[in-house]
This record gives C-alpha cells, sequence and structure tokens, in this order.
C-alpha cells in the first residue's frame, strides 16, 4: 500500500496528455488532490488500483483522467464504464467526464440509470459512446437487451463500491463484471474497504495497488 501523503503535485508532472492538461488548465485547475497524484500514474503505466479515500477528495478525476488518456476516439464502442450506486452520482460523474474530455473530438458519454425511459439511453449507445456511466441494475438490464456490448471494453471502474455492496448490489456487480473482457483494467474507488470489497479485488483484479490517502482537512 502507498503511504498516505497530502503534498500538493501538478496535473503537469503526472504524465496526462496535453488534450486533458489543456481542459484542466481551463477548469482551473492545477493541483492535484491526493488521490489524484497517487492514482493517475499506474493507471497510466496499466496497473489495477483500489483506491480508498473519502467522497469529495477527487476520485472521479483520478480513475476518469487516465482512463480518458487510453481511449481510442476512432472506436465508437464502450472502452471506459463506470458503476456507481445512485443515479445522482452516475449523473454527476457522467458531466464530470464530459467536462474533462471537452477537448476530445467525438468522445461521448451514455449515462444509463432507472426511473428513465430506455428510448434516450438507446440513442446514447447507437451513437456510439466510449464512455458509460450507469447504476448496477439498469447495466444489468441493457446487458440483457444487448442493447449494451462490451467486447471493447478497457476499463470497469466501481464507483463508492461499498455504498454499491451496502445497496444490495454484489451480485449485480459479479455479473457485470463477468461479462467484461478478461484483459480489462478493475479500478475500484470506496469510502471503506470492508471485506466484500477486498473479496471482489481478489476475484477480479491482477496484482492490484492499494491506495489509501488521508482525509481531506
Amino acid at each position: 500500500m502507498t503511504s498516505p501523503t497530502n503534498a500538493p503535485v501538478s496535473f503537469d508532472s503526472l504524465g496526462l496528455p496535453k488534450v486533458l492538461l489543456s481542459a484542466l488548465n481551463t477548469l482551473g485547475f492545477e493541483s492535484s488532490t491526493p488521490i489524484q497524484a497517487k492514482t493517475i500514474p499506474p493507471l497510466l503505466d496499466g496497473k489495477d488500483v483500489l483506491g480508498e479515500a473519502q467522497t469529495g477528495t477527487g476520485k472521479t478525476a483520478a480513475f476518469g483522467l487516465p482512463a480518458l488518456a487510453k481511449i481510442d476516439l476512432s472506436v465508437r464502442k464502450p472502452q471506459l464504464m463506470v458503476l456507481a450506486p445512485t443515479r445522482e452520482l452516475a449523473i454527476q460523474v457522467a458531466e464530470a467526464i464530459e467536462t474533462f474530455a471537452k477537448d476530445m473530438k467525438g468522445l461521448k458519454v451514455a449515462t444509463l440509470y432507472g426511473g428513465q425511459s430506455y428510448q434516450p439511453q438507446f440513442q446514447q449507445l447507437e451513437r456510439g459512446a466510449q464512455v458509460v456511466v450507469g447504476t448496477p441494475g439498469r447495466l444489468m438490464d441493457h446487458l440483457r437487451r444487448k442493447s449494451l456490448k462490451l467486447n471493447n471494453l478497457s476499463f470497469c471502474v466501481l464507483d463508492e463500491a461499498d455504498e454499491m455492496l451496502d445497496l444490495g448490489f454484489a451480485e449485480d456487480l459479479k455479473m457485470i463484471l463477468d461479462t467484461t473482457p478478461e484483459n480489462r483494467r478493475t479500478l475500484m474507488f470506496s469510502a471503506t474497504v470492508p471485506k466484500g470489497i477486498t473479496n471482489l479485488a481478489k476475484q477480479y483484479q491482477r496484482s492490484a495497488i492499494r491506495i489509501k490517502t488521508l482525509a481531506e482537512k
């Protein structure tokens, strides 16, 4: 496990491509948060990560930026999938990723969650979304309907993983992960790491780096 530190690190030093750095600069982001500084380099290097950090510490950028750096815009199929426990978080994550990718011409994000008609979600997928963000139940529905195909998936992210387990999504998570390609990267981010998360990590991650950061002051 990496040792916790809160020392500020500039985004310029983390190895991100210019197309993302320009967006961060426009947004006024200069120094990364601890979870971002410790997570982005190993993700760019091809590692799986189990990140333990509180809500509000910048986890979306921690996994979103390095995943976006690896997306092939010419392939109009899902390459990054983020699972979130609630539709509110799914929408928030999708909007953040769209903001980070504002200079990536042709990138499309599909947001899939319950309580919304399937038709607009079908349209988002059909137009060639490279990024899919959704709740476990609705992602399962799309997989059953074959409207969501994960053959080209490179990154699967479980955001607020402990909350998804608390909400009873353990079996859905396993079923979704079982449909992803064997060579996909599995990233888990959680405020706590109970036994259920550890078991998922052992089953679905490969030599994952565990990262824990100090609580933000």
